[in-house]
């Protein structure tokens, strides 16, 4: 990998990874990984799905893409697989390259249609790679730090006269963008309380509901969308990651109203992959595999047995401190005041073991986001495997 720029900011584990197969990656000596982390939790519906790449296969002697004078079915019959995942499945989609894009579509939305200087977010929400989303400068962003919740007795209800809440300054906020979990890959949920007070607060200033569902839609917190665990109905939702199943494709939708104000206002916005029909075919046929294989219900059955089990591991072990998730985005958090544990070793050897799951050393975390096909047998395989080495790190 020498010709390869490295500015990922993780370490190579391993190189001569050849092959995937539903859960499973291969290296050149055909030794098989358990894939916990789903690629970079893309892969929804598992590595190399035969009915993913037979749409691929398919549209591709057709045609891949188009100019913006012209249409093709596709892209309606993928916005309309969209909009069916809704619970209100009204409004319109577009068809981008990347969750960041999606989110930073959404961002200049609701900037554009508010015309106020702010947009709030909670303060460690991770949410593009670049653009304003990326770098959430103070002059552009208000980023609520919800630390302050976590000792608080009353979270989960949540005091809209909260003085924490009294210093956000409404009046010049035009939006909240909001990610209901993940953290950067931390797997925090904040409570439901806090988040519809802000929600309210941001409504009645006119405010738009912005939800970034990159890493928590397509069923992986055990419903379509995670912002359906906080009973909210967004105004702009960008997809990404798992609407593709690994292929670089997003989506924005819009609920009708804010559809309609944009295509009014005279806005535009146009780039070089936008609703290609390659992309259109591969994001309508996950969607239909998610429902068919009927993997939303999956995902929130094994997230919940996997979760008691993590659960177990905090009883049984005074390094590890806690577990947490929702469907199957899941974390193990450990101690970091341990001198005589490495929890880098104890990923290093579920590696060698065969498993690959997500590791976070600032945060001594373990992570968990499995394609929502793992295999149960699989869950308990490495469950065991880690009671065996987590004594020896």
């Amino acid at each position: 990998m020498s010709h390869v720029v490295r500015c990922s900011g993780y370490d190579i584990v391993k190189t001569g990874i050849v092959r995937g197969n539903d859960c499973y990656l291969y290296d050149r000596q055909d030794k098989k990984y358990v894939d916990f982390e789903a690629g970079v939790w893309c892969a929804s519906v598992g590595h190399n799905h035969p009915r993913v790449n037979n749409a691929i296969r398919t549209q591709l002697d057709y045609i891949t893409h188009m100019g913006y004078r012209y249409t093709n079915d596709l892209t309606e019959e993928a916005a309309v697989e969209v909009l069916n995942t809704f619970s209100h499945p009204e409004g319109k989609c577009l068809f981008l390259s990347s969750g960041s894009e999606a989110i930073e579509f959404g961002v200049r939305v609701a900037r554009l249609l508010t015309k106020k200087p702010l947009l709030l977010t909670l303060s460690d929400s991770y949410l593009a790679a670049y653009g304003s989303a990326g770098q959430k400068t103070p002059d552009e962003w208000y980023c609520f730090d919800w630390n302050v919740c976590k000792c608080c007795p009353h979270s989960e209800s949540c005091d809209p006269q909260c003085r924490h809440l009294k210093k956000i300054p409404i009046e010049r906020v035009g939006g909240i963008v909001f990610e209901p979990g993940c953290t950067g890959g931390l797997v925090k949920f904040p409570p439901r309380g806090l988040i519809h007070n802000l929600v309210e607060m941001v409504k009645q200033h006119k405010g738009l509901i912005v939800v970034d569902e990159v890493t928590t839609g397509m069923g992986r917190t055990g419903t379509w969308y995670g912002f359906e665990h906080y009973l909210l109905q967004p105004d702009i939702v960008a997809l990404g990651k798992g609407v593709g199943n690994g292929y670089p494709v997003s989506v924005v939708v819009m609920n009708p109203m804010v559809a309609e104000r944009l295509e009014t206002v005279g806005f535009h916005y146009a780039q070089s992959h936008q609703n290609d029909p390659l992309s259109c075919a591969v994001a309508r046929e996950v969607i239909r595999i998610i429902r068919e294989e009927r993997l939303v219900g999956r995902s929130k059955k094994l997230g919940s047995d996997f979760l008691k089990e993590l659960g177990y591991l905090v009883e049984k072990y005074d390094m590890v401190k806690e577990a947490r998730g929702r469907g199957l985005m899941l974390a193990l958090e450990f101690n970091d005041n341990s001198t005589s544990f490495s929890l880098e070793r104890l990923f290093l050897s579920l590696f060698d073991a065969g498993f690959i799951v997500g590791y976070k050393p600032a945060a001594h975390i373990l992570r968990f986001l499995p394609p929502l096909t793992i295999k149960e047998e699989d869950v308990n395989l490495m469950l065991n495997t880690f009671n065996n080495v987590i004594t020896q790190c």
